[in-house]
């Protein structure tokens, strides 16, 4: 039976952010059997998406979206891999924590149990996105947004481009709530083999965070490691040299799945 990996996006993006570039032909080309779902209330093109904003967007939380993709895991015959982006991150950590995983790779991810980076871009867009004031009006990603925080990196016209393959409104109260019981893990237990992997220039997720997360877990016979990126902002999955960091993981899961058994 052919390994399963399952990729989860993050906030403002959904499937269609995988698509960027071909994530699922390099893994299915290594024997993997891909997946890569959307979140709840993000099915369909983006730009579909962006005209018409689904219908309770903005009530959508943390807890629905886990236990969506929890779903989807346990529907499993083996325990998978999940990749997740930003918020899918999170997500793959508490997959993680609960053992339902053979390992987990988080990318530019957002890191449980309140852990705050005092870095200016983090708590500009973490406030702005966050505002209690806003109530449940879903946050509405601009062309504007997107270049400044989610791909720096790129040019205006390659932002724009990116933005409008790929970007989606996005529910406030699934970032409000990593700061509430439903962003908790228990980094004190075992674990299955995680990666997590910081972007230099990440306007979002600092890469100091990503690095932080990753010594926060304690057991010291789980493996828990930290990799980065230079030159690479949020949009780390969907820019230019991709295939370095999808290598990078694949190299990393050859090595660690030989010796985890589901």
């Amino acid at each position: 039976m052919k390994p399963r990996i399952i990729f989860i996006h993050g906030m403002f993006q959904n499937s269609k952010s995988w698509d960027q570039y071909p994530w699922a032909a390099h893994f299915e080309q290594l024997g993997f059997d891909v997946e890569a779902p959307s979140w709840p209330l993000h099915e369909g093109d983006p730009s579909e998406l962006r005209a018409n904003i689904p219908a309770g967007l903005g009530s959508l939380t943390l807890s629905q979206v886990y236990h969506h993709i929890r779903g989807i895991i346990l529907q499993s015959p083996e325990k998978p891999v999940v990749v997740g982006h930003s918020l899918g991150g999170l997500i793959a950590q508490k997959l993680l924590a609960e053992g339902l995983l053979r390992a987990a790779v988080g990318i530019a991810s957002v890191a449980p149990n309140k852990m705050l980076a005092l870095d200016w871009g983090f708590l500009r867009n973490s406030a702005s996105i966050t505002n209690p004031f806003a109530g449940s009006d879903p946050y509405e990603m601009t062309p504007e947004l997107f270049h400044q925080n989610f791909a720096n990196t790129l040019s205006r016209g390659e932002s724009d481009a990116a933005w409008s393959d790929t970007a989606v409104h996005e529910s406030r109260q699934v970032l409000r709530d990593i700061l509430g019981e439903d962003g908790e893990i228990d980094m004190t237990r075992p674990h299955a083999p995680l990666l997590l992997i910081g972007a230099e220039k990440d306007e979002i997720i600092p890469a100091s965070l990503v690095r932080r997360n990753a010594h926060a877990y304690e057991d010291e016979r789980s493996h828990h490691e930290y990799r980065e990126f230079t030159g690479r902002g949020h949009f780390i999955c969907g820019e230019p040299g991709w295939e370095e960091i999808a290598t990078s993981i694949s190299n990393w899961l050859q090595g660690h799945l030989t010796a985890v058994r589901s």
